[in-house]
């Protein structure tokens, strides 16, 4: 995963539910995941998920 970068526009690849999308996402905080098998699957994790159930490793 990547964080989002703020203004960064996204390619139709990247997969944003209706739900994140009502709650503003994409937006700062915002994680971008992507299969390891299939570089074209993205799809956006939203920050408050992203916290609730994973760990940012540096």
């Amino acid at each position: 995963m990547r964080p989002y970068i703020e203004g960064e526009k996204l390619d139709s690849k990247v997969s944003i539910s209706e739900a994140d999308l009502k709650a503003g996402s994409p937006k700062i905080g915002d994680m971008i995941a992507r299969n390891p098998n299939n570089h074209d699957d993205k799809w956006l994790v939203a920050k408050a998920y992203f916290d609730d159930n994973f760990e940012l490793i540096l």
